[in-house]
């Protein structure tokens, strides 16, 4: 049997397309919330993946679903269906607002499917010139052209003109500048419930409840893009459910698979019925790798003792956070809802949340940023109490020292 290619991290930069700039190691193995380098040395992980390790690394019972499933069944053609995607679906429609979902391989692709819902029901009903879709500043819904020009970070998509059209931004969490600009020619809103890559901003209650009532009032759809904020990561199922605000269209991805690639649309039953035979698709998505392993993650997540431990986790870092905070004070504002939260850094301290999270690397500890100016946690939603209290520790170290 030949030997497997040796690699090191200037691998990356001989092989791979630089579209990303990843740190100087290479982790091997994981367990729970720690992973292994290449040369042995462990990290506490507050990254997740990018809140997508909502169990953490190899856990049993996903692990066990993924090599059962793959035994029997991994893929087929969207011609034919298979047990695993039907009864993920009804677990889903079961536990939230929903009465039908598409699935695929993203969160990207689950946005594009929405605004492509959004904007066929429109012409189907015979109007036109109702297309126009709005977001909000600073948002981020995935990176295909359409997704990237809903998502309100100009950075992402300047470079990709021209856009397409009929996308209006406006400032998140102001409800009177949404309502100037929301009309009957709008034919979807989209937003997140916390802003996570425009710095783990949450939604006021009564500005989703204000868009709710001005979807309502123009005949557009209200998205909630829940694809950071999903499957457990605010302390509820979804956090649509914290805001007493029921969305027309929800996407999830994400922790939906727990780093297995998966995304799903849900909606109802009467908006359903705009993507008909045809319409949309996807190779991939839905086939039972995929679905089985989503299967067993939320057999886990969805039940009382995981989402009640993420409010208890939440705690855990919070009361950490700003007792490093008062010892070296560097944060203005520590904010978010369960196991997504974001450091704000002072001014003295702003450009350099990058710095920090290398930092963070030396000293055994992964976390992740939301721009320049905020840290970010996202760990695993079970992850054990001594990790988060070491995890900080090293935290501590990394912030011990960009203050010295």
């Amino acid at each position: 049997m030949e030997q497997p290619i040796a690699v090191t991290r200037q691998s990356f930069d001989d092989w791979m397309v630089p579209v990303y700039a990843p740190a100087d190691f290479i982790l091997v193995r994981g367990e729970g919330s720690q992973v292994w380098d290449q040369q042995g040395k462990s990290y506490i992980d507050f990254a997740g993946g990018i809140a997508v390790n909502a169990l953490g690394h190899a856990h049993p019972v996903v692990t066990a679903a993924l090599v059962e499933q793959a035994g029997k069944l991994w893929h087929l053609g969207n011609g034919y269906t298979n047990e695993p995607v039907l009864r993920l679906a009804k677990l889903l429609i079961d536990a939230t607002f929903a009465e039908k979902v598409f699935f695929c391989n993203s969160g990207a692709e689950a946005n594009e499917a929405a605004l492509k819902l959004a904007r066929k029901r429109a012409l189907d009903n015979g109007n036109h010139s109702k297309n126009q879709i709005v977001a909000f500043n600073n948002a981020f819904h995935g990176r295909t052209l359409f997704t990237v020009s809903a998502g309100g970070q100009p950075k992402y998509s300047k470079d990709f003109a021209p856009l397409p059209g009929g996308i209006t931004h406006t400032p998140f969490n102001d409800l009177a500048a949404a309502a100037e600009v929301i009309n009957d020619n709008t034919c979807a809103v989209i937003v997140e419930p916390i802003q996570g890559e425009g710095g783990v901003l949450p939604a006021d209650a009564a500005f989703l409840q204000g868009l709710r009532e001005l979807c309502d009032r123009h005949d557009a759809l209200l998205i909630f893009d829940e694809v950071q904020t999903g499957m457990g990561r605010t302390g509820d199922l979804y956090a649509y459910m914290q805001y007493g605000v029921v969305p027309d269209v929800l996407t999830t991805a994400k922790a939906l698979g727990c780093g297995f690639p998966i995304g799903a649309m849900l909606t109802t039953d009467e908006l359903a019925k705009t993507l008909s035979v045809g319409t949309h698709g996807t190779t991939y998505g839905g086939n039972p790798l995929a679905t089985a392993v989503a299967g067993a993650v939320f057999s886990v997540i969805n039940t009382p003792e995981v989402l009640e431990g993420v409010k208890q986790r939440h705690k855990w870092f919070l009361d950490g956070l700003n007792k490093i905070n008062q010892q070296y004070p560097i944060f203005s504002e520590i904010r978010g809802g369960g196991l997504l939260i974001g450091c704000q850094l002072t001014k003295d301290y702003a450009g350099k949340a990058k710095q920090i999270t290398q930092l963070a690397n030396e000293e055994g500890v992964i976390a992740l940023i939301a721009g320049p100016d905020v840290v970010r946690f996202t760990p695993s939603l079970v992850i054990p109490e001594q990790d988060v209290k070491e995890g900080l520790a090293r935290f501590a170290r990394a912030v011990a020292r960009i203050c010295s």
